[in-house]
């Protein structure tokens, strides 16, 4: 883990420190289910995606879904970990009351992928590169309905056997930002992999999170975990909750049981749901109806070679083709279609070396800006790629100032249309002619001799002239002549 500073909490003895892991359960994309042609389609009726392996039936064997493996073997790839030519499928034995055979098939001491590593950004500059212990596929399990009978539980297995990965941290995380940047930072490699949707409202990507406290330095102390959470602010809450909880047990004199406990999210709190000894015996054994996993590293390169740009990748392109901020790029490769939108917009670009910071700026802070106040996404965005586009490329060649563009875009924004058009239509072009420019700058200086003297001793000044021409042109005149002017008529 790299050495990024981390929050610590005050207790009344002194401060305490977090130690939190987390096991991701991200659920893969493909069109049928890990070990059945049954379809994966969110929101089917219960018990319509459900074949005869899903239901148990005698004499029905598993048969591994090819398209799950390349998922999972691309995700690790992606997460720069190592890719074992050989696994195995083991039978985890539980209660499972919505799994009909009585079992999950999972992979326990020989998963799909190895140790890897994320890189994390946080606030300020920071980062924290958090260890990747593993990543295995399984089965995922039904759904219990306990509101629909007062007398009884119903059972939809439309999600079981759908395939999950399994992504286990080490526990390297040390506070609630950390954990909830290494969540969004995760959700978005898989979306640009395309090996998982991300979705966290439909249970497309789920978090346990185990969470214990420590005097800083000191030794691991017992952990809990809070189980099937769904949204990255409440994650960060519970384990505010959670760690103040277990150190003011341990202020008082008491122990931390190893338990499962829920997020009320309403509440804000932390409850228990199950205690949890040691670890629960789960009697692993090799799946008996399915061989051991092995591929070739020829079929591994292959899937590598096919791997599109990943953010931290495209952030190091967009920083070093175009000049941008590391905070900026971050902002643009957060979410792939943010990223998309930006490179469609420099695709539209006469001058992409030139004009690829302006193009940032429009896209983060007039864009997304909009976009946030209106509570649209970009893919509803009423500007285009190609319309925001063509408002970068009149700034950059200089046929409209930026506040014209911002006129500009907003009648885009408001009636649609072609923005070179508009700015012909509507007589919007910057005046470049000194000669028309001239006379509104001398008419300002001869009404303002105390401006002129201010402006002579103290250059900076100068701007106050630039503003008045500028308001006077109704925003047409070009900047940098109308400053040039003013340098020479003032004599500075």
């Amino acid at each position: 883990m790299s050495t990024a500073t981390h929050k610590l909490i005050k207790g009344a003895t002194g401060d305490w420190e977090m130690v939190i892991g987390m096991e991701i359960h991200a659920q893969v994309t493909s069109k049928s289910k890990l070990f059945s042609g049954a379809s994966t389609e969110f929101g089917g009726e219960p018990n319509t995606h459900v074949s005869l392996v899903d239901a148990a039936m005698p004499g029905m064997l598993p048969v591994i879904n090819e398209e799950c493996v390349r998922q999972a073997v691309r995700t690790g790839l992606g997460l720069n970990a190592r890719i074992n030519l050989r696994s195995v499928f083991d039978r985890k034995n539980y209660f499972y009351p919505d799994l009909p055979q009585g079992y999950q098939i999972s992979q326990y001491k020989s998963p799909v992928v190895g140790e890897g590593e994320v890189l994390v950004e946080l606030d300020g500059g920071r980062s924290v590169t958090v260890g990747i212990e593993r990543l295995h596929l399984e089965q995922d399990a039904g759904k219990s309905l306990h509101d629909q009978s007062p007398t009884m539980s119903y059972v939809d297995l439309n999600r079981s056997g759908v395939a999950l990965m399994e992504i286990v941290s080490k526990p390297d995380l040390r506070d609630a930002e950390q954990a909830r940047a290494y969540v969004t930072k995760l959700r978005s490699i898989l979306r640009y992999l395309g090996s998982c949707d991300g979705d966290m409202e439909k249970g497309s990507l789920r978090a346990d999170v185990n969470v214990s406290v420590r005097r800083p330095g000191g030794p691991l102390g017992t952990r809990c975990e809070i189980k099937n959470m769904n949204s990255i602010n409440f994650i960060g809450q519970a384990i505010e909750y959670e760690a103040r909880r277990q150190i003011e047990i341990l202020e008082d004199g008491g122990v931390i049981d190893q338990e499962t406990r829920l997020f009320d999210s309403i509440k804000g709190e932390t409850r228990s749901m199950r205690s949890k000894e040691e670890a629960h015996d789960y009697r692993y054994f090799p799946d008996p109806d399915l061989l051991p996993l092995e591929f070739t590293q020829e079929f591994v390169d292959g899937l590598k070679a096919e791997l599109p740009e990943l953010p931290d990748q495209k952030k190091a392109r967009f920083i070093a083709d175009f000049g941008l901020s590391p905070y900026d790029a971050s902002v643009l490769v957060a979410e792939r279609e943010s990223a998309e939108f930006y490179e469609a917009v420099l695709d539209k670009l006469a001058n992409r070396s030139r004009d690829g910071k302006v193009a940032a700026n429009w896209v983060i802070n007039e864009l997304f800006g909009r976009l946030n106040k209106e509570g649209r996404d970009i893919a509803t965005s009423p500007v285009s790629a190609v319309q925001l586009g063509s408002i970068v490329d009149l700034i950059g060649e200089g046929t409209i100032s930026g506040k014209i563009a911002k006129d500009l875009f907003e009648i885009v924004w408001q009636e649609g249309g072609d923005p070179r058009a508009l700015v012909e239509q509507r007589g919007m072009k910057q005046v470049t002619d000194l000669g028309a420019i001239e006379k509104v700058v001398d008419d300002i200086i001869a009404a303002n001799p105390d401006k002129v003297e201010q402006a002579r001793t103290k250059p900076q000044a100068i701007g106050w002239f630039v503003g008045q021409v500028m308001k006077s042109s109704g925003g047409k005149a070009n900047p940098q002549a109308v400053n040039d002017l003013l340098k020479s008529k003032l004599g500075i």
